[in-house]
């Protein structure tokens, strides 16, 4: 059993009837009283963020985790097959585990999080960026492409619709962050 001093950003615990991972967490020592940790917390089932305070001391519990490289294959039915970069095993995933799935594209390497005891997947991350390229968008009139402020409606080649400068034509390829789903930047 580990307790509060434990804690820190990626940790997965057991808390209340789940597995959570540690999203960002903060030790405060108040000028008068116990000291506490602050916490906000992920459901890996749901992806529920919750906040949570825990008394310094207190007795968590530790989930041992393993974090493979996957290339995702191809969609059958209602899950995604995903096949590991080293001993070329084949996974198949269901699609609420995957984050930011519908910036995913045939070939793209992502990261499956395991249970390390039970062996049974708990989330496919995808990297924090990911290259897409524009399939449609309206063109940018003459005159707003000198403004990055102003933001329209864009299709990447994966069908997800982001929101990006007036200046982004079709064909033009861009850096998304899969965690905000935002443009990043224009690839050269």
């Amino acid at each position: 059993m580990a307790d509060t001093t434990d804690i820190k950003n990626g940790a997965t615990i057991k808390f209340k009837d789940g597995l959570y991972q540690v999203v960002q967490f903060q030790h405060v020592k108040p000028g008068k009283g116990p000291a506490f940790v602050r916490t906000k917390l992920k459901n890996l089932e749901t992806g529920r963020i919750v906040e949570n305070t825990f008394n310094s001391g207190v007795k968590i519990d530790l989930v041992r985790i393993e974090r493979r490289p996957y290339q995702f294959l191809y969609k059958e039915g209602l899950n995604y097959v995903f096949m590991h970069k080293e001993t070329y095993e084949q996974v198949y995933i269901e699609e609420k585990l995957i984050n930011a799935v519908d910036l995913m594209k045939e070939g793209q390497e992502i990261e499956i999080v395991f249970h390390a005891e039970t062996k049974t997947p708990l989330t496919a991350e995808l990297p924090a960026h990911v290259d897409l390229e524009i399939t449609y968008t309206e063109p940018g009139l003459k005159g707003d492409t000198a403004s990055s402020t102003a933001l329209k409606d864009a299709t990447v080649e994966t069908g997800a619709t982001i929101k990006v400068p007036l200046f982004i034509n079709i064909g033009d390829k861009i850096k998304v962050d899969t965690r905000e789903y935002v443009y990043a930047e224009r690839i050269k």
